[in-house]
């Protein structure tokens, strides 16, 4: 399978780490009221889906940067590559 890194152009998926699902960028707050619950299935709980999936990658023996790949489960199919940094970004802007 090959990786579009956005910055360092197609690499091998040898090169990098699956680290799980991408909404894992999502922490809960340690300060609200339901903080221990919303840890507990931050921690347990995942999806495991058949079809398209927004995954956490690590390019471990590159530059180390965290992806983040939107991939079809069942066909291997990468739709879209994106720096974690920038979905995290993104994601604290829209809040």
């Amino acid at each position: 399978m090959i990786i579009n890194h956005p910055l360092l152009g197609p690499r091998d998926a040898s090169e990098f780490t699956y680290l799980g699902d991408a909404a894992l960028i999502d922490r809960p707050d340690w300060q609200a009221e339901n903080a221990a619950e919303a840890f507990h299935d931050y921690a347990y709980l995942r999806d495991n889906p058949a079809g398209e999936h927004r995954e956490l990658w690590y390019h471990e023996t590159g530059d180390r940067s965290w992806l983040v790949v939107t991939r079809n489960t069942l066909t291997h199919e990468i739709s879209k590559v994106e720096l974690a940094r920038d979905v995290a970004r993104a994601r604290g802007r829209s809040k």
